[in-house]
């Protein structure tokens, strides 16, 4: 299906040099990769590649009229007393804030601070009351929380070992892979090199350690994971059972005595509450949709059930309030109910009213910015009562409707999505319709405001819509397993579907269609647009994973059938020799970052040097007249702790692209 973009002059892609002579045997299978050369994001010539990509994609979105209209109608307003503002401590506006703990006392903020968009932080630490900053900085810390000890004298932290001397690194562009994780903890006004190692494990060199301190202060919890699914190990250190405390411990140079309560990866296990040892703990053992337990740490083999598990929603998170009461939430066809239950026998005291959307410490939703409920859990009926809202200027949300529909699969499993439209539209195709979706690792799509959405479906007439297709935690862990593995044909399928009903029921037409997604959501992408590219007249994919053999267990026979199968990167086809010779992609834009350490951007450009060659360069005459672009961030990541203004340029530049292609122009 050709997009809008058709009458569009075809671009004229920078050549790329392809190594026929490197060739990969998977399993008896032979496995081409003549882009390997683009792994390393230090050769002169993958710069020179990622220049001329970046300069052919700036040359398009010049031409895209909506690009500066939506860039304006991005900005933010609000008055707030800054405490810490990361965007000035760079010139060019690139170090993030990417964490913060105050100390119990609001004495002290400590905050981690990333550069150029990289997973890798620097803690620092300020007075609140002055605003100046401590000597302390500590440095190589990754996938790390600060927990502060109630005494205020410091605080746990994770990282890895520093590199070793002549192997210093430009933090984020590295490819290989980190390990030995490590647990300390860090008394204020010292040096890093004093620091306590609370915990490492050299025989896990893939295993990742974060420290909790619990609310009463008494223990610090050591969380173990060693990948993405849902499971854990837990181990406990009685803070006040330690011979001079932490200081008795940072003499004698040992590491903490843990006491393992759960040492195996069969369940997740996260603290809510505890009363002296008696700890209450949000489970999925022998509850994939999740379940509160209790323990006595003096009879560690007693697990009794609090919370038992829904037949059908979703425990998503539970916290202690007003001292002898929990307040869980339930994620229920996609959207959160609250709930009052009593923390000793589980009994359900109160339901709190909520609209359709997503509970954190307030609540937004897709025409709700936030709002934040002060509830006095003490009366006899609590109420919320809004305490803060924010207000957007010009925005009425009466102008909107959402609707949540449930569509079948392929295999007929129902599933949800919801639409977020302007308010009684006519279903006769005619609509520019951006469908959202990501499928992977137990992660829920909720109802959020998004600023940039909302200025598409206002200006611009378009139909935004969020698929929660399986692989991610919707329906608990039994949806997240029905995605994964040898199940993830089942992702590509449910978007698909959603896409066809999208079309069907009149939201839109394939020309007018733009599907989206990030991280594992661009991976989908990617895929959809190689098993069905006349689905959609555009295609945005951010910092996707596109060498599933280069991400996945491929050494392993069985998974690299299952790998192979849907890789973008291996199955990027001409659709005109087996279709309708007249089919081709719709106009893609893939977007990376060059300091993007999660999902490494040789992804995207080996995937963006392959589609350019595979569809265009190697054919004459091509049918393939939609373009095929790259946007490249500079200094920027995988998507977190970016400045705001690095996020509206994004936002203004993909958008503007979709828009183009399919026709859409500005309404005042």
């Amino acid at each position: 299906m050709g997009s809008l973009s058709a009458s569009l002059e075809p671009l004229q892609y920078p050549p790329a040099r392809r190594d026929e002579s490197v060739v990969d045997d998977y399993h008896g299978v032979k496995v081409a990769d003549p882009y390997r050369w683009l792994e390393d994001p230090d050769a002169e010539e993958v710069k020179d590649f990622v220049e001329k990509q970046a300069n052919l994609t700036e040359s398009l979105l010049r031409t895209c009229a909506e690009r500066e209209r939506l860039r304006g109608r991005s900005c933010l307003d609000g008055r707030a007393e800054v405490l810490l503002d990361p965007n000035l401590l760079s010139e060019d506006g690139t170090t993030a804030l990417s964490t913060y703990s105050v100390s119990l006392d609001a004495k002290y903020l400590a905050y981690g601070l990333s550069a150029s968009g990289s997973d890798w932080v620097t803690i620092n630490v300020m007075r609140v009351d002055d605003k100046k900053p401590e000597p302390d900085s500590l440095s190589w810390v990754k996938f790390s929380s600060i927990s502060w000890t109630h005494d205020g004298r410091g605080f746990f932290y994770s990282r890895y070992p520093a590199p070793k001397k002549g192997d210093e690194l430009d933090a984020g562009t590295e490819t290989n892979i980190n390990l030995y994780h490590e647990l300390y903890y860090h008394f204020l006004g010292t040096d890093q090199s004093e620091d306590i190692l609370c915990w490492k494990d050299p025989e896990s060199p893939k295993h990742m350690f974060a420290g909790q301190v619990t609310e009463d202060g008494k223990y610090v919890l050591l969380y173990i994971t060693e990948g993405c699914d849902p499971v854990n190990k837990l181990y406990y250190c009685d803070l006040s059972s330690l011979h001079n405390g932490l200081q008795g411990v940072k003499e004698d140079g040992g590491m903490l005595p843990f006491i393992k309560l759960v040492d195996n990866f069969e369940a997740s296990y996260e603290s809510v509450a505890n009363d002296n040892t008696e700890f209450t703990f949000l489970t999925n053992k022998q509850a994939p949709k999740y379940k509160l337990v209790r323990v006595d740490l003096r009879c560690p083999g007693e697990w009794s059930d609090v919370v038992k598990e829904d037949h059908k929603d979703v425990l998503e998170s539970a916290r202690a309030v007003n001292g002898n009461q929990i307040l869980v939430s339930y994620l229920s066809d996609v959207k959160y109910l609250l709930q009052i239950r009593d923390l000793k026998t589980g009994l359900l005291l109160h339901n709190l009213p909520i609209d359709i959307g997503s509970v954190f410490i307030g609540f937004t939703s897709f025409l709700t910015s936030g709002i934040i409920y002060k509830c006095n859990l003490a009366s006899e009926t609590p109420e919320l009562e809004i305490f803060r809202e924010i207000v957007v200027p010009g925005f009425d949300r009466t102008c909107f409707e959402v609707k949540q529909v449930f569509i079948s699969s392929r295999d007929d499993t129902k599933i949800p999505m919801f639409v977020v439209s302007k308010k009684d539209i006519a279903l006769d195709g005619s609509h520019p319709c951006l469908l959202y979706g990501y499928g992977g690792f137990n992660i829920s799509l909720t109802p959020s405001f998004s600023v940039s959405r909302i200025v598409l479906t206002r200006h611009l007439g378009v139909v935004f819509c969020i698929a929660n297709i399986r692989g991610g935690g919707e329906y608990g862990e039994e949806w997240h397993k029905a995605g994964s593995l040898s199940n993830k044909q089942n992702c590509f399928d449910d978007f698909i579907s959603a896409a066809e009903f999208l079309i069907s029921a009149g939201y839109t037409n394939p020309r007018k269609l733009c599907i989206e997604g990030g991280s594992n959501g661009g991976l989908l992408v990617a895929a959809c647009i190689n098993q069905r590219p006349d689905l959609c007249g555009c295609a945005l994919a951010h910092v996707g994973v596109m060498d599933m053999l280069d991400y996945g267990c491929s050494d392993k026979e069985e998974e690299f059938g299952w790998l192979f199968k849907y890789s973008p990167l291996h199955n990027v086809r001409r659709p005109w020799e087996k279709n309708d010779p007249t089919c081709q992609y719709p106009a893609t834009m893939l977007l990376t970052a060059d300091h993007d350490d999660r999902v490494v951007p040789l992804h995207s450009l080996k995937l963006l040097a392959t589609m350019q060659y595979v569809l265009c360069a190697s054919v004459e005459n091509s049918p393939q007249t939609n373009p095929i672009v790259g946007r490249i961030d500079r200094k920027s990541g995988h998507g977190s702790g970016r400045p705001t203004q690095k996020m509206i340029d994004e936002a203004a530049d993909r958008y503007s692209f979709m828009a183009k292609m399919l026709g859409a122009s500005w309404i005042d």
